[in-house]
């Protein structure tokens, strides 16, 4: 049984959700206590409740402790099998942080799915459903073909945004005798992942969007964005659009598009609309992070640094720059090397995947 400490670090839900990844993968059983235990409101919270019970369906888990507030669970997992899922948050909570729950699970574990999500697609403290398509499910391209429809955004406080995603295995967990095969197999297909450096910067694209009451202010937000962006001197495309959200909200995602031949450089910057602020200060704002993360020169850019390290353990080797090492990256490191033997180097904001023989 691996033991997580839930508190490690910045404590926040990651831990657990790539816990709960990762066991449902290799098959190792895991006890977490401590969840989100530095946090206003720590435990479960109806996130990460969801997400426990949809991984559990994906592996046939034995789950305990799967109540509001636990803030212990021991999750036991059986055999992966896929299964197309519905999950109903039934709050504003965020549907691309449960993703990372479920991303590899379903991305390697055997026949085609469909996922339906419900919940917030656009809320603070996540990535917003834009990034999440265009940035970080093309670096999940080598693993399986994905598809992302947006059916409604989900915006703060009542959330009610619904996504479907699915995913077409080109690697099937099922076909190998065991996790360690499989593993071995893959590490013998994928390509290594170095990303060092970055090619030459072709285009800046974007999303901006807002509840079918806010007229004219994707537009708005798309305007300034573009302004701020003048100076990189390169094509510029924001595209706007409405949903018929269930409450008020509006957003922008901007993301940087390189030149790279085998594993895709985007970099990523966002902003949402709040009361009492400018659509003109949402655009400028997501700019305004978009050319913070261009200008170190890195092509990681600090949102997907860590999303990335369960990806790599599949590779036959994996070394990136990123714009910085958060918290949340080293969160992530700590959770990693406790699944399996592998150890990971995180310094001046080269991350390297080292093996360890076991």
């Amino acid at each position: 049984m691996i033991k997580i400490d839930g508190s490690f670090l910045e404590g926040g839900g990651q831990i657990l959700r790539t816990s709960l990844a990762l066991s449902a993968l290799t098959g190792n059983a895991f006890t977490i206590e401590g969840i989100r235990k530095g946090r206003s409101k720590p435990g479960l919270r109806p996130q990460h409740l969801h997400a426990a019970r949809a991984a559990q369906q994906l592996c046939d888990a034995d789950i305990s402790g799967d109540s509001p507030n636990s803030q212990e669970l021991v999750f036991r997992p059986g055999r992966l099998e896929s299964k197309n899922l519905s999950v109903d948050i039934g709050t504003a909570g965020s549907i691309t942080l449960l993703m990372q729950s479920l991303l590899l699970p379903a991305a390697l574990g055997g026949k085609d799915i469909t996922i339906t999500l419900r919940g917030g697609t656009d809320v603070k403290w996540s990535q917003s459903y834009d990034y999440f398509k265009n940035i970080l499910l093309r670096n999940v391209e080598p693993f399986a073909h994905s598809e992302s429809e947006l059916v409604r955004r989900g915006y703060y406080p009542k959330g009610g945004g619904e996504v479907n995603v699915t995913f077409r295995p080109r690697f099937r967990l099922s076909d190998y005798e065991d996790f360690s095969e499989c593993l071995s197999q893959l590490r013998k297909e994928l390509p290594e992942m170095n990303l060092d450096k970055r090619g030459e910067l072709k285009a800046i694209e974007g999303i901006s969007h807002a509840s079918s009451k806010l007229k004219g202010v994707p537009e708005r937000q798309a305007r300034q964005a573009q302004k701020a962006l003048e100076k990189l001197e390169c094509p510029v495309s924001i595209r706007t659009e409405y949903s018929d959200s269930l409450c008020p909200g509006s957003g922008i995602t901007l993301w940087a598009v390189f030149s790279k031949e085998i594993w895709p450089v985007r970099l990523g910057g966002d902003s949402l609309g709040e009361r009492g602020k400018r659509a003109e200060s949402v655009g400028k704002q997501a700019a305004g992070n978009l050319l913070k993360q261009i200008e170190s020169d890195a092509p990681v850019d600090k949102y997907l640094a860590d999303q990335l390290l369960p990806l790599t353990l599949f590779l036959p080797s994996a070394r990136y720059k990123a714009s910085e090492i958060t918290p949340h990256c080293r969160t992530n490191i700590y959770v990693t090397e406790k699944f399996l033997p592998v150890k990971f180097s995180a310094d001046e904001n080269f991350i390297s995947l080292e093996r360890i023989k076991s």
